[in-house]
């Protein structure tokens, strides 16, 4: 038996419907994958499985009719190649999101520098610290220290 797609149109209402129905269908051998589609009502399986007896066994949990049975969908290298494509530039994207951070740091940085040299030109020091007078309570006789 060769591979085939089948499309199974089923009525299902809820999730545990959709639960039985695929537990009845992944029991066969030869199911390589199955998919359910809930806004349409469509079961689709991919493997070497016979459509008329897997019918059969949805009939018994509700009404099921096969849609379409035909060749798997062969996975399109062209898709690949665009996927590949596609990260590629995002990848390039970050590379570039990054570069332009780095010179904005950059910027920023002298730009920093450069207000820090004028201030010092204008005889202010930042990096100079003040200094504040410490008293101890030991110094102090007129301190009160509740111990």
């Amino acid at each position: 038996m060769e591979q085939k797609k089948l499309v199974i149109k089923l009525e299902v209402h809820n999730d545990k419907d959709k639960q039985k129905a695929m537990q009845a269908v992944s029991s066969f051998p030869g199911v390589i994958s199955i998919s359910m589609d809930m806004k349409e009502n469509k079961l689709t399986l991919l493997g070497e499985i016979d459509p008329v007896k897997v019918v059969d066994k949805l009939r018994k949990l509700g009404h099921a009719e096969i849609v379409t049975v035909g060749p798997p969908d062969k996975p399109k290298e062209d898709e690949a190649k665009k996927k590949e494509a596609e990260a590629k530039k995002k990848k390039e994207e970050e590379e570039k999101k990054k570069e332009e951070e780095k010179k904005k740091e950059e910027e920023r940085k002298k730009a920093e520098e450069k207000h820090i040299a004028e201030l010092i030109k204008a005889g202010y020091n930042p990096y100079f610290t003040q200094h504040y007078p410490v008293h101890s309570v030991e110094e102090n006789p007129n301190a009160c220290v509740i111990c």
